[in-house]
């Protein structure tokens, strides 16, 4: 742990920012009494998080993917649709 003076943490504050994130605590003092205590933030990755911005907003079929599965089929391929089938 770093005891650091006001003025010093205001014109480094680059250094003991990086000294934080590299898990050194620092205590900014004014006037000799702590006032302020400078420390990483802990990762993110910690909470968890849903995947997808709808997450339980909706439901989805279990077969949601087969509708209207030959119709998709020829949307993109058009006249090549039949070809397909007859190999």
């Amino acid at each position: 742990m770093s005891i650091v003076n006001m003025h010093e943490a205001k014109t480094q504050l680059s250094r003991y920012v990086d000294q934080a994130a590299a898990g050194e605590e620092i205590v900014i003092a004014r006037a000799g009494k702590p006032v302020a205590r400078l420390v990483a933030l802990a990762p993110d990755a910690a909470k968890p998080r849903p995947i997808g911005i709808g997450v339980g907003r909706f439901t989805m079929p279990d077969n949601f993917d087969a509708f209207g599965g030959e119709e998709i089929i020829e949307m993109f391929l058009g006249d090549q649709a039949g070809l397909r089938d007859a190999q």
